[in-house]
C-alpha cells in the first residue's frame, strides 16, 4: 500500500494550491478561546483539553462550506494570525490554509529572520529614551527617575541629551556627565541613582533638513530588555548575519568598540550598576565576522582597525591586568572590582546571606546593608563573598555551583580559550590586513601600560607568542590528561577543580586543542553532556545532589544553552568531527522544534535537553524568558533565535525533512540511510526538492499596527475591508476540495 506523505507540514508554498478560508476574526478567536485555550493562557499547547479541531467557512463559498483546521499546531497558528489581525483592527480576514499547516522548520526560521529579530532590535536616542530608560530594577531604588549617564568625553551627546530632557520636561529625564575615570567607588556611590549608559551614535540629516544625532542599533536577548548585553550579542551576531542583517551586527560591534573606549570594557550591560562588570569577551571574532560580510565596502578596512585597537585596549587593561590576571598562572579569571551588596538583584534576593551578619551587628538586613554599604561596618569574609557573586554574573554563567563561593580565584577553560582566540585572531588581523604593523593611536593609548603607548607599533609576532604561551600555560594548569578534558584552576588553592563543563568544547572552538586533546575530548567528554537534545551544561554528578537547600541551578545539568551548543559545534567542525555536529545540532533543533510545534511556537533562553515532551519548562531561579507572551510570539530568545538559524546549516536535506516530521532524535540517528528513506515516508515528510518558505516578505507577520488611515495605504491585500493572509504563490480562488491534511494533524 502506498504510504501517504504527511503534507500538512510541508514547506509553505511549492505549487500546489491552497484552501483559503473567510474568516470573522473577533467570532473565530472568541470560539477558539472558548473551546480550545483551556487553561487560560492565550496559547494553544497539546496541554489544552480542547477538541483540537475548528471548522471554518471557506472562501470559495463565501463561508457557507466549512472545513475542519485540526490539531495544535494548526489552530496555535490559527490563534497567532487572529491575534495580530484583531491588533490591525481587521473584522474579517482572507486565510490560506497553508499558512496555518506550514512546515514548522521554515515557519520558526522565517520568523526568526523577518519577525523576531527586529522585535529585539532597539536603539538609544530621543525617539525612544522614554521608553529605554524605563527599568524594572531601578524601581526599588531610592531615585529611580529616568536617567541617562554620558561619557565624560562625548561633549555632543551630553548637549544632544540636555536639550531632549528641557523640550520634554514632563519625562524628568536626569543627564549625568560621568568623569573621566570611573572608580568602584564612583560605581557604588550611584547605586540609588541608577540609570541607562549611553552608547554610540551618528550623525544624520533629519526630515527637517537638519544634522541631528541618532543611536546606532542593537539587539536585545530577550523581549523584556532595553538593554545591549555583552557575550549574548556575539551568539546573536552569527544568527544576524545568516539571516542578512550585516549592518545591525555591524552596529553592534561599532557600541561594543565606544563601550570599550568610554567605559574600559565591554559591560555586562549597558546600566550604570554595571559600570564595574564585563562579560565572556568574544569581539575579535565578531568583527572578523562583520568584516568578512562588509570588506568590499567603503569604510571596512576602518571598522576592521578601529574593532582590533577597541579588542587590544580590552584585552590588555580588562583581561591582562589586576584584579583578573594572575601572575602565577600567566592565565585570566572573572574577577570584576565592585564593591558592597549588587544593588539590581531582586530585593530578598541575599537575606539568606545576610541575615547572620545582620543579627550578629543587632541589626535588620536594610540597616546593615546600608552600613556595609557606606563602610561603616567591615566584614571581609563577606567581602570575600560577594567578590565571587559579582565573579558568577561577569562569567556570564548565573549561577552554577561550578562558580559557587569560589568563582573570583577560578582560571576557566571558557575564559583563557576566548583570550588564546584574541591572540591568535590580532595576529592573522595584523598580519593579513595591516602589513604586519598596527600603530596605537592618541584615542587608543592608556598610561603605564606599554603595548598601548601612542605610536606603539604591534605585530603578529607579538601576538603570536602571547598565543603559544597562554596554549602551554592552558595545557599546564587546566588540561587533565588522566581524565581526558579540562577543569578550571583554583588560583588560591593551587589546584584544579572537578567540576565536568560543557565549556570544556570551548577549546575546540578556540584551537587550543592539539588533535590529540581533541580526539580525548570527544570520545572521553562528549558521552558525558550528550543528551535527548543536545549538550547540557554540565554533568549530574558535578552538579550534585538536590534538596530544599540547595535547589536547581539553570547553568548545571539538566539544562541546555544556545552558547554551548553553538561553539561545540564550531568547535567539532574546526577538527573534522562532521557526523557529531550534525547529530548534536539535530538534537537541539529537534528539541526546539517539537517545543515550537507543541506549545504554540516556543522560542525560549535555555531548555532541559533531558525532556523530551516539554524541554522548555525549566525549574530553576529566573524562570524562561521568551515563554510568557500572550496570543503570538514577538521575539523568541536572541541566542536561541541564533543557534536554530545556525545548526540549519550543519544539517543535510534528509535531516531537515525529519525536523519538519517532528522525527525524534534517537529514532532518526539511530537509523541506517533506507530506514531514515522509511521513517521519513511513514512520516510523511516534506520530499527533498521542497523549496524554502516564500514568506520571507510577508508584509503582515509581526509588523506594529498601522494606524487606521495608514492601513489602506500600507495593506496590498486589503480589500473592502478583508485582509488576505497568502503566500505569493497561492491562488486567489482554490477550489474546495478535500486535503489530505488532517492526518498529521490529528498527531498534533
Amino acid at each position: 500500500m502506498k504510504r501517504i506523505r504527511r503534507a500538512s507540514l510541508d514547506s509553505f508554498g511549492h505549487g500546489a494550491q491552497h484552501r483559503q478560508f473567510l474568516v470573522n476574526v473577533n467570532a473565530t478567536l472568541e470560539q477558539l478561546m472558548a473551546t480550545e485555550d483551556t487553561d487560560g493562557n492565550h496559547q494553544i499547547t497539546i496541554e489544552d483539553g480542547g477538541p483540537k479541531v475548528l471548522a471554518l467557512g471557506t472562501a470559495n463559498s463565501n463561508g457557507h462550506n466549512r472545513h475542519d483546521v485540526r490539531g495544535t499546531y494548526a489552530l496555535a497558528n490559527l490563534m497567532q494570525e487572529l491575534f495580530l489581525a484583531k491588533e490591525y483592527g481587521r473584522r474579517n480576514i482572507l486565510l490560506d490554509e497553508a499558512r496555518l499547516t506550514e512546515n514548522p522548520v521554515s515557519r520558526m526560521s522565517r520568523l526568526i529572520k523577518t519577525v523576531f529579530w527586529k522585535g529585539l532590535t532597539r536603539r538609544i536616542d530621543a525617539s525612544v529614551i522614554e521608553i529605554v530608560t524605563k527599568d524594572e530594577k531601578a524601581m526599588r531604588m531610592k531615585d529611580p527617575r529616568p536617567r541617562i549617564y554620558v561619557p565624560y568625553r562625548c561633549p555632543e551627546q551630553l548637549e544632544y541629551y540636555q536639550k531632549v530632557a528641557e523640550e520634554y520636561p514632563d519625562m524628568n529625564l536626569d543627564v549625568v556627565q560621568l568623569p573621566e575615570i570611573i572608580t568602584a567607588e564612583y560605581t557604588k556611590s550611584i547605586n540609588d541613582q541608577p540609570g541607562l549608559l549611553a552608547l554610540a551614535m551618528e550623525k544624520y540629516v533629519n526630515d527637517h533638513g537638519e544634522e541631528d544625532l541618532r543611536g546606532y542599533p542593537f539587539v536585545v536577548p530577550g523581549g523584556r530588555f532595553n538593554e545591549l548585553y555583552g557575550w549574548d550579542s556575539y551568539f546573536m551576531t552569527i544568527g544576524l548575519i545568516l539571516d542578512g542583517e550585516v549592518n545591525l551586527a555591524k552596529s553592534m560591534v561599532i557600541n561594543f568598540c565606544f563601550e570599550i573606549e568610554h567605559y574600559g570594557k565591554i559591560l555586562n550591560a549597558n546600566r550604570s550598576y554595571y559600570l564595574s562588570r564585563s562579560q565572556p569577551p568574544f569581539l575579535t571574532d565578531m568583527a572578523l565576522r562583520v568584516y568578512k560580510a562588509i570588506k568590499h565596502e567603503p569604510g571596512a578596512m576602518e571598522f576592521l582597525r578601529t574593532a582590533t585597537l577597541a579588542a587590544m585596549k580590552e584585552y590588555f587593561t580588562v583581561w591582562m591586568a589586576s584584579p583578573r590576571y594572575d601572575p602565577i598562572t600567566g592565565l585570566s579569571r572573572y574577577r570584576p572590582d565592585g564593591l558592597g551588596v549588587p544593588p539590581e538583584t531582586e530585593p530578598e534576593h541575599f537575606d539568606s546571606t545576610l541575615r547572620p551578619f545582620a543579627e550578629k551587628h543587632n541589626m535588620d538586613i536594610p540597616s546593615f546593608i546600608e552600613a556595609y554599604n557606606d563602610g561603616i561596618i567591615k566584614e571581609p569574609e563577606l567581602d570575600e563573598w560577594f567578590l565571587h557573586d559579582r565573579a558568577v554574573r561577569e562569567s556570564g554563567h548565573d549561577t552554577t555551583y561550578r562558580f559557587e563561593g569560589v568563582c573570583a580565584n577560578l582560571a576557566t577553560i571558557d575564559l583563557n580559550s576566548l583570550l588564546y582566540k584574541y591572540e591568535v585572531d590580532l595576529a592573522r588581523i595584523i598580519r593579513d590586513h595591516f602589513k604586519d604593523r598596527l600603530e596605537i593611536p592618541k584615542e587608543f593609548s592608556v598610561p603605564g601600560i606599554n603595548e598601548l603607548q601612542e605610536g606603539f607599533i604591534l605585530t603578529s609576532a607579538s601576538w603570536d607568542r602571547r598565543a603559544r604561551v597562554r596554549k602551554k600555560k592552558i595545557t599546564q594548569y587546566l588540561w587533565n590528561a588522566e581524565k581526558g578534558m579540562y577543569f578550571d584552576y583554583d588560583t588560591a588553592k593551587r589546584q584544579q577543580t572537578d567540576y565536568e563543563s560543557a565549556t570544556v568544547f570551548w577549546a575546540m572552538w578556540a584551537g587550543v586543542c592539539d588533535p590529540r586533546q581533541a580526539t580525548k575530548l570527544v570520545d572521553v567528554a562528549l558521552p558525558k553532556f550528550e543528551k535527548h537534545g543536545g549538550l547540557a551544561c554540565g554533568t549530574e554528578q558535578s552538579r550534585g545532589e538536590l534538596s530544599m537547600d540547595r535547589p536547581n541551578r539553570q547553568w548545571d545539568y539538566p539544562y541546555g544553552w544556545a552558547p554551548q551548543q553553538m561553539l561545540a559545534w564550531i568547535g567539532l567542525q574546526r577538527y573534522g568531527y562532521h557526523d557529531e555536529v550534525n547529530r548534536l545540532a539535530y538534537r537541539w533543533l529537534s528539541m526546539m522544534t517539537k517545543a515550537f510545534v507543541d506549545y504554540h511556537g516556543v522560542v525560549v533562553e535555555k531548555y532541559d535537553v533531558t525532556r523530551p515532551t516539554d524541554p522548555h519548562r525549566v525549574d530553576a531561579e529566573y524562570g524562561n524568558q521568551g515563554s510568557d507572551f500572550r496570543g503570538v510570539a514577538r521575539e523568541g530568545f536572541g541566542w536561541a533565535n541564533a543557534s536554530f538559524q545556525l545548526g540549519l546549516t550543519f544539517l543535510g536535506s534528509h535531516a531537515k525533512r525529519a525536523l519538519g516530521a517532528c522525527i525524534p532524535p534517537d529514532r532518526f540517528l539511530d537509523a541506517t540511510r533506507d530506514e531514515q528513506e522509511a521513517l521519513l515516508e511513514d512520516a510523511g515528510a516534506s520530499p527533498a526538492s521542497t523549496p524554502d518558505s516564500e514568506l520571507d516578505s510577508d508584509p503582515f507577520y509581526g509588523l506594529p499596527p498601522p494606524t487606521p488611515a495608514a492601513a489602506v495605504v500600507q495593506d496590498p491585500f486589503e480589500r473592502a475591508g478583508t485582509l488576505q493572509f497568502r503566500t505569493p504563490a497561492a491562488t486567489p480562488a482554490a477550489k474546495d476540495v478535500p486535503n489530505p491534511l488532517e492526518r498529521v494533524l490529528r498527531m498534533h
